[in-house]
């Protein structure tokens, strides 16, 4: 025989369970999905430098607005780089979702070398919880700072204006010697009409 109060019991056990179970998947679900993005450009300038562009986009792709949104990248040394234009760290009062923020800076070196960065560090709060929560931005490649590159290769202006008629014309030659030594193909055919 099976207990009426056994029954009711597990009854409300299984209701309340599924009851908690709903709530922290409905609060999980509300909540803000920050990706960062982290780029970084070396451009080598004339006095022996390196300039280093650093961008970082923050995307929240998530479902709930994150507030107190603090970005910081400390990650280079003082003694390879030396900021020029911007803030290692940047704040904003709050990120929608779907929305974008940005934040870049420019670095020089006369350091030469490899340099490994680490991601940037974003924190910010949701309304639910008490402690901030923290996202990384995605790392970037080892950065080789005045390496030793090959020249580019660039179209020589001056060459195409030496020689560019000379070229020309020997084309425009080639192209009329070839359609007069090749037969065209309605003559060809209109011959062969007559021959019946």
């Amino acid at each position: 025989m099976e207990n009426p109060k056994l029954k009711a019991l597990a009854s409300v056990l299984l209701v309340a369970f599924f009851l908690v179970s709903s709530t922290f998947a409905s609060s999980s679900d509300d909540a803000p999905f920050i990706v960062a993005h982290k780029k970084v450009s070396l451009t080598r300038l004339r006095s022996g430098m390196e300039r280093v562009s650093v961008s970082i986009d923050i995307y929240n792709q998530g479902s709930a607005t994150a507030y107190d949104l603090s970005l910081s990248d400390h990650s280079w040394p003082h003694h390879v780089f030396d900021l020029v234009g911007g803030n290692f760290s940047k704040s904003w009062e709050r990120l929608d979702v779907g929305s974008l923020v940005s934040h870049s800076f420019d670095l020089v070196s006369q350091v030469k070398g490899m340099f490994h960065g680490e991601p940037a560090v974003i924190k910010f709060r949701i309304p639910t919880k008490a402690a901030l929560q923290e996202a990384y931005s995605t790392p970037i490649q080892p950065l080789d700072i005045l390496a030793d590159r090959p020249p580019e290769k660039k179209f020589e202006w001056r060459l195409l204006g030496k020689y560019g008629s000379l070229v020309s014309v020997i084309s425009i030659m080639v192209l009329f010697v070839y359609l007069i030594a090749t037969p065209s193909k309605s003559s060809a055919g209109k011959a062969s009409k007559k021959r019946r």
